[in-house]
């Protein structure tokens, strides 16, 4: 009997791809049309647009350097697999919590687990990348690209602080606390792409 062949990284890409785009796609269904055609129908669900808006970035980001992270991937093992499949578990709870943040105008407790779910994506994305490192080892392209990575931890600091303030201070200090760590991100990170080109450039 032959042994498995191990899965691709590209088949692993494109399967994070799919679940990315369906979830984007829950996300906008959440959007319904409001019944009128003056610009005044639109107030009672510009808060749902606006969340909708930052959720759509952090996919985007996450999507962004998701990619690049698997292009630094020299090779896939089961626990990446299982680590990359609870980053999706995660994000796959955006659409929920965006939609109840948004209908309920940035109430505290929405607002908080919407931060709650954050988090758990943000350390999910760095466990995911520990593994890979871990698979490769110490001197991988990977390791010499993210290095300590201040920014990710940063983001999580960021994003933990964000729930208690929802709940106990301002909800606007922990949307502008998720604002804020989505503009951090939104400017590409480039090192891992950097890193690629001197690989390459080295070979």
């Amino acid at each position: 009997m032959s042994a498995p062949h191990p899965m691709g990284k590209g088949r692993l890409e494109a399967f994070s791809d799919g679940v990315i785009a369906v979830i984007i796609t829950i996300m906008v269904l959440e959007l319904k049309v409001p019944a009128g055609a003056s610009l005044a129908v639109l107030t009672p669900v510009l808060p749902l647009f606006v969340v909708y808006v930052l959720s759509f970035i952090n996919l985007g980001i996450y999507w962004n350097n998701h990619h690049h992270m698997l292009h630094a991937c020299e090779r896939v093992t089961g626990p990446i697999l299982w680590a990359n499949l609870h980053l999706l578990f995660w994000l796959s709870l955006i659409p929920f919590t965006t939609a109840w943040m948004g209908e309920n105008e940035f109430a505290a407790v929405p607002a908080a687990l919407y931060g709650g779910v954050l988090v758990a994506s943000a350390v999910a994305y760095i466990v995911l990348q520990q593994t890979i490192i871990a698979s490769q080892g110490a001197g991988s392209l990977l390791r010499r690209a993210v290095g300590e990575d201040r920014k990710g931890k940063l983001s999580i600091v960021c994003y933990a602080l964000a729930i208690p303030a929802a709940l106990w201070w301002s909800k606007w200090v922990a949307l502008g606390l998720y604002v804020l760590v989505a503009l951090v991100w939104f400017v590409p990170d480039r090192r891992i792409e950097q890193a690629l080109t001197r690989a390459g450039s080295d070979a």
